[in-house]
């Protein structure tokens, strides 16, 4: 088994907040954080982003954004594209 990465939050359906405090730890330390989201869960990980650029870590800002369809089996056994984004937030430049 690989190496867990930190530096990726994984949105789901908690409250927003719960992930704006998860990536806070990583943009602390000044390491860049990685949001991830599949389908309904996308316009919580824009607001996650917004959150931490806006209000709780001023100066940092916005990497590499992806964008694409993954495949996904259903308990069914048919398959279904769901769209996913990958959001990176980098951390605010040292003076």
């Amino acid at each position: 088994m690989g190496e867990k990465d930190d530096s990726k939050v994984f949105i789901g359906r908690k409250k927003s907040m719960s992930y704006v405090l998860a990536a806070m730890v990583n943009l602390g330390a000044g390491k860049p954080c990685r949001l991830l989201a599949r389908g309904r869960s996308i316009t919580r990980a824009v607001d996650v982003a917004e959150i931490l650029i806006r209000t709780f870590a001023p100066g940092s800002r916005y990497g590499e954004i992806k964008i694409g369809t993954e495949e996904i089996e259903n308990e069914d056994g048919t398959k279904s594209n769901v769209s996913a984004i990958e959001i990176e937030i980098l951390p605010p430049e040292e003076k």
